[in-house]
Parts: C-alpha cells; sequence; structure tokens
C-alpha cells in the first residue's frame, strides 16, 4: 500500500504532463444564466451524465446547485449512485431505462427516480416495489417523435392511468424529449410540443373523469425542454427544464448564441516534453503524413489520441503556447502530439500548451473541432479520457477535483 507521501506524489505526476481544468465560477456562471431565462415556478435541471459530459460529475452537480439547479439528471444507476456517495441529497432522475428487479432494488436503496417508459416496465416495478413495502417516485416517459424510449405520446392517457393503479408508484413527471430543437426551422419541434400538449389534454381528462390524485396533486409535473428549447421559447418551459451543454459554456446552435452569454468551463492543456530542429525533407510521426519543407522546430507534447484527442484532426488543429497559435503536425499518436514551433524558437520543455480552452487572445473551442471533424460538440467534451486528471479552478482557488480520476 502507498504511504501519503507517495499517493500525493503520485496524484501530482499524474498532473504533469497533461490535465483537464473545469472553471468552477464559469460553470456557476452558465446555471445562473439559464436559470434566468425560467420563470419563478419553473425548475432547472442540470444534465450530469457521462460524467457531467467529461467535467466530473460529482464536482459539477455540487457546483450547479449551489448556482441554483434543484434536479439532477443522469443515464445510469451507477452514475447516480455515485452522486449520492458523493453526499448528494437532491433528487436524481435516471433518463435511461431500467428493467430488472435488481436494478429496480439499486433504485429504491439509494433513492433515485427511474424512468417508466412501458406498461410492461410499470408492472415490474410496482411487483418489485411491493415485495419490499417501498413506494418510488417514478418519471412517465413520453415518444413524441424522438422514436427512442418512451410510450407512444397517443398512449399516454392509458399508461399513465395504469401507472396511477400500480401500488407502490407514485407519479412525479411526465415528460418527453425534442428531437430537431436546435434547428433554425421550427416544423418539427412545434409538432413535438403540439402533441405532448394533446397528450397532457388526454391526461388530465381522463384523470379528472377518474378522479384519480396523486398524493393531493391533481396532475404530475410537465418537462419537454432540452437546452436548446430552454433557450428558445418559455413555452416550451413547463414545470422544468433539462439543461446539459449550457451547462458546460457551448451553445447547441449558432442562431442561439444571443439568449444568453454563456463561458466554456473545460480547458485542456499539455506539456512540452521535447523540442528540437528538423531539417527540410524530414517527415514526422507515423506514416510520414507530413514532411518538413524547410528547416523547423519541433515540439512533442505530451497529450494523443488515447487522452481524447481526435486522431482525424491530424495535420489539421492548432494549439495555443505563450497566446500564439501553432500548428500541430504528422499523425497524432496514442500519447503524443507533435508541433511546428518555429514561431517560438526558445521554447523550453515543461511549458504549457493549450489544446483546447483561451490563450491571450485566442481561443480554440469543442465547436471548432466538431465542425472540422463534421460532428457536435456534446461528443469533443465526452471524448476526454479519465487519464487525464480534472483540475477544478475558479474564484481564485485550485485543487484537483474528482481524486478518483
Amino acid at each position: 500500500m502507498l504511504s501519503w507521501d507517495q499517493t500525493s506524489a503520485l496524484a501530482a505526476m499524474r498532473c504533469e504532463r497533461a490535465w483537464v481544468e473545469i472553471d468552477l465560477a464559469a460553470l456557476a456562471h452558465n446555471v445562473q444564466q439559464m436559470k434566468s431565462l425560467l420563470a419563478p415556478q419553473t425548475q432547472l435541471m442540470t444534465v450530469v451524465k457521462a460524467d457531467a459530459y467529461g467535467h466530473g460529475a460529482c464536482t459539477v452537480a455540487q457546483t450547479a446547485l449551489q448556482a441554483g439547479a434543484s434536479w439532477l439528471g443522469v443515464a445510469t444507476i451507477p452514475e447516480g449512485i455515485e452522486l449520492r456517495q458523493a453526499g448528494i441529497n437532491a433528487p436524481i432522475l435516471i433518463l435511461g431505462a431500467t428493467n430488472t428487479p435488481e436494478q429496480i432494488r439499486a433504485i429504491a436503496q439509494w433513492n433515485l427516480q427511474p424512468t417508466l417508459c412501458t406498461p410492461q416496465q410499470a408492472l415490474i416495478f410496482s411487483e418489485t416495489l411491493s415485495s419490499l413495502n417501498q413506494n418510488l417516485p417514478v418519471h412517465i416517459k413520453l415518444d413524441t417523435g424522438m422514436s427512442r424510449l418512451g410510450t407512444n405520446w397517443q398512449e399516454a392517457a392509458d399508461f399513465v392511468q395504469l401507472v396511477y393503479h400500480c401500488p407502490n408508484l407514485e407519479i412525479a413527471s411526465i415528460y418527453s424529449h425534442l428531437a430537431t430543437a436546435d434547428s433554425v426551422d421550427p416544423t418539427i419541434m412545434k409538432e413535438q410540443h403540439r402533441r405532448f400538449e394533446a397528450a397532457k389534454n388526454a391526461i388530465a381528462n381522463r384523470l379528472n373523469n377518474t378522479k384519480l390524485d396523486n398524493l393531493g396533486r391533481q396532475f404530475p409535473r410537465l418537462h419537454l425542454a432540452n437546452t436548446a428549447a430552454a433557450l428558445t421559447s418559455r413555452n416550451l418551459h413547463y414545470d422544468m427544464v433539462r439543461v446539459g451543454l449550457a451547462t458546460y459554456g457551448l451553445y447547441p446552435a449558432t442562431h442561439l448564441k444571443q439568449v444568453v452569454e454563456l463561458k466554456p468551463v473545460m480547458q485542456v492543456k499539455a506539456r512540452v516534453t521535447q523540442v528540437k530542429t528538423i531539417t527540410a525533407g524530414t517527415g514526422v510521426s507515423y506514416g510520414y503524413q507530413f514532411i518538413a519543407d524547410q528547416e523547423m522546430r519541433l515540439a512533442v507534447v505530451g497529450i494523443g489520441y488515447a487522452d481524447g484527442i481526435p486522431r482525424n484532426l491530424s495535420n489539421k488543429m492548432k494549439v495555443l503556447i505563450r497566446g500564439q497559435q501553432v500548428p500541430q503536425v504528422g499523425a497524432i499518436t496514442m500519447d503524443q502530439i507533435m508541433l511546428d514551433v518555429s514561431v517560438i524558437p526558445d521554447l523550453q520543455v515543461g511549458e504549457v500548451v493549450t489544446v483546447l480552452g483561451k490563450d491571450g487572445n485566442f481561443q480554440i473551442g469543442a465547436d471548432d473541432w466538431a465542425e472540422t471533424l463534421g460532428t457536435i460538440s456534446w461528443e469533443i467534451l465526452c471524448s476526454f479520457k479519465h487519464r487525464l486528471p480534472r483540475v477544478a479552478v475558479g474564484e481564485g482557488r485550485r485543487q484537483k477535483a474528482e481524486g478518483r480520476r
């Protein structure tokens, strides 16, 4: 077993090569900006699935709750358990499907709240909870056009009535998910909204006609809006909005950038490990995808595709050093990249390279990589592996975040 000194030395050593900085002040700012769009009675759920889009779920959750969020959203049971083990007591919605008695027992034990998508699932939950003699808040998911999880919106009233009659189940909310909320063309979103409204009205009529009630509530809370919809219109907010990407300082679409001011939360940094001079005609990295056309100062940096830099960015990306842009050259390798640093002839081993983030007047964002690769910024944020320690910064403090990483 390592001594305390050895453990501390190892933790420090892990940050010497490359790391991810998480700006907690920026994160709190983004939560407050999104909260400012909401009516006083509308709650904010911060989505922290996929380790908070690679930012560190527990640290993000604690900061978001302090900044005004009241709910958390995760994709899996283990993600919810991790938050509970960190001492987080806020309500946690599991956005993914859960179906087995073992999963249900874990949900009940850790005070998580599941999504119900089908009548069969509701019956399994009810039977298992009855054996535990325990009630559980559940959330009804309707498919209004995403064609993913959820019962068809036209069957919403039947589904809700079934769940109301299931022992040990308490309906906490009814929700759906928008497929095209980030599109400039609102046609499909408006149709999904119309379907959600139709389902709401059908459910209300059924509840009124059968005089059903859930713990004194005439109607469960409703939520439909993701980040893009939350930025688009209050008509889509209902009782709660589920905000993921905006929490982390990115916009789901260019046309939504003027709604609120968001600040990127993540920066990815690494250190120079060697500097050398190569002559004209020298090939760089695997496959000689780059050959120097003149004498060049070359820097080797300790970060690669095993850390989350997409290999397809080879010879297409720039990084920032001393507030200057420098190009990456050659094939990106598993643990290292090479840079043309001829514009910084006195560069030294150990200097910090900003791979993603801001340095001086330049900023490289996840959106820039996504545009180059023909993908989305969500994927870029989630790609940084846990070999890179998360380091929390902001408000004059610097500390290790997510120490298990």
